[in-house]
């Protein structure tokens, strides 16, 4: 007994000495650990980007005041810009993707390591548009002689021959002309054996044109994207495809397998592009796909649907201060844009400042399949495609879709269940009931108006709502001054 007690009693000092030595650390560590527990938690919280996207965004600007600020724009980036020189060409022989029909089951090939993959696609993409944007000076420098206004009128302008297409590189394979094949893109921040791969499916057509990228369920539970890339991808014949179509269907895996908006870690991986190497885990996936897929892209179509128990009317979110963006979405038929000066950290965002034409397109709610979400977002890739001659078909276009240059996010002033009274999509005038939120203890209905004229371009679904709850977006067609 005596030596029982004598034992405990230096086990119970020695332990005493170590944690008065330990304590400054322990208690970093704990502090450390609250904050980022803290930080994740406000993470979790935060609005979602449908509410917060918009009522962020930067004011659309007239005609002439965005030329000027775009023309500002390049005076300034100009005398910073440098040419980048190409690394020499690696004497390894590049692997030839095979040629596959994409609706037949195939095993995922085994992905490229990243280094090698990263290195040879930022080499490969950068010269092509080059070489066009040559060729097309050269054919416009050909002759000398200026031709007559007379020449001009009577000469009926000639369809240009199609140009053979040319292999390109994509995440270490080599992709020839007239291919569709599935190849794999992997972050490699997964341990070891456990790496996870992610599909990438190509179509290089036997033809010269643009490269059209395509990405879904970069939230890991919005589910209408992932089926209109599928479709879209899956339609495309390489014999009769001018430029190249890249799909992403499901760039957050892991948030799909788990049903969830954002990575493992709680973050939102649209928040952090174009991302850095050595960053967060959200930060090292965004700069992985971003340099080995997307600096590929002369133009880019980010997927989404709407969050939190939110449903979006079909619609693009673009930054029409942008005059690329702002011609870009005259191409997508029967589809509302919305005016949206992006957020830091969204892929559309990094994009468009990367010189690429992005526009994120939203369809539905999150969780679900929506079978007219899916059609509506399929056709308008087609004519897309149509409208910058990558495909030819019997396409016939719907009645132009407005463009919203403002919009606003209704709140509900109360907490409780809300119902609403109107529909996606309907047209509503100032005042109107829009829906009620009702007190289920004190039996209390509190109605929620239409703070403008306008059309319901999103709105949340009947559900459990606290005051300040973004609840209804309207969307108003605004006349911009110099248009």
């Amino acid at each position: 007994m005596l030596r029982a007690r004598l034992r405990y009693s230096i086990t119970s000092a020695l332990t005493s000495s170590l944690l008065v030595f330990a304590t400054p650390a322990v208690l970093a560590e704990a502090v450390s650990s609250k904050a980022d527990a803290t930080a994740l938690l406000v993470a979790d919280l935060a609005e979602d980007e449908n509410v917060e996207d918009v009522e962020h965004s930067e004011p659309r600007r007239g005609s002439a005041q965005a030329r000027a600020q775009a023309e500002t724009t390049s005076e300034q980036s100009s005398p910073q810009e440098s040419p980048v020189e190409a690394p020499e060409a690696a004497s390894k022989p590049r692997e030839i993707a095979p040629n596959i029909d994409l609706k037949e089951v195939a095993p995922l090939p085994e992905p490229e390591p990243e280094p090698e993959a990263s290195d040879s696609g930022d080499s490969a993409a950068q010269p092509e548009p080059q070489a066009e944007t040559q060729s097309g000076t050269a054919d416009a420098v050909g002759s000398n002689t200026p031709a007559s206004p007379d020449d001009v009128a009577e000469k009926e302008p000639e369809p240009a021959a199609p140009v053979p297409a040319e292999s390109f590189t994509l995440l270490g394979k080599e992709i020839l002309p007239g291919t569709a094949t599935r190849l794999a893109w992997s972050p490699g921040i997964q341990i070891a054996g456990l790496s996870q791969i992610t599909p990438v499916l190509v179509v290089n057509g036997v033809n010269q044109g643009p490269t059209l990228c395509l990405t879904g369920a970069v939230h890991g539970d919005e589910l209408n994207g992932i089926e209109i890339v599928r479709r879209s991808m899956y339609d495309l014949n390489p014999e009769k495809l001018s430029g190249r179509v890249i799909g992403v269907p499901i760039v957050n895996l892991t948030g799909f397998q788990q049903g969830s908006r954002y990575l493992p870690d709680r973050r939102d991986l649209n928040r952090h592009f174009p991302g850095t190497p050595d960053g967060t885990l959200a930060d090292r996936v965004a700069y992985s796909l971003f340099n080995n897929v997307i600096r590929h892209c002369d133009m880019l179509v980010d997927i989404h649907t709407g969050s939190l128990k939110r449903t979006n009317l079909p619609q693009l979110r673009a930054d029409m201060n942008n005059p690329d963006v702002a011609e870009f979405t005259r191409g997508f038929d029967r589809m509302a844009v919305v005016h949206s000066s992006g957020s830091p950290g969204m892929l559309r965002t990094a994009a468009t400042e990367a010189g690429i034409r992005t526009v994120t397109l939203e369809a539905g709610e999150s969780l679900r399949i929506q079978e007219h979400q899916i059609e509506a977002g399929v056709n308008s890739l087609n004519s897309l495609m149509e409208k910058h001659g990558m495909i030819s078909r019997m396409f016939v276009w719907g009645d132009p879709e407005p463009v919203y240059y403002d919009s606003t996010w209704i709140r509900a002033q109360h907490g409780g269940i809300l119902f609403s009274e109107i529909k996606l999509g309907a047209t509503v005038s100032e005042g109107e009931v829009l829906g009620y939120v009702a007190d289920p203890i004190t039996n209390e209905q509190h109605p929620i108006r239409a703070s403008s004229d306008g059309r319901v371009i999103g709105m949340a679904v009947d559900q459990v709502v606290m005051a300040g709850f973004a609840a209804y977006h309207i969307g108003t067609e605004a006349q911009v001054p110099g248009e």
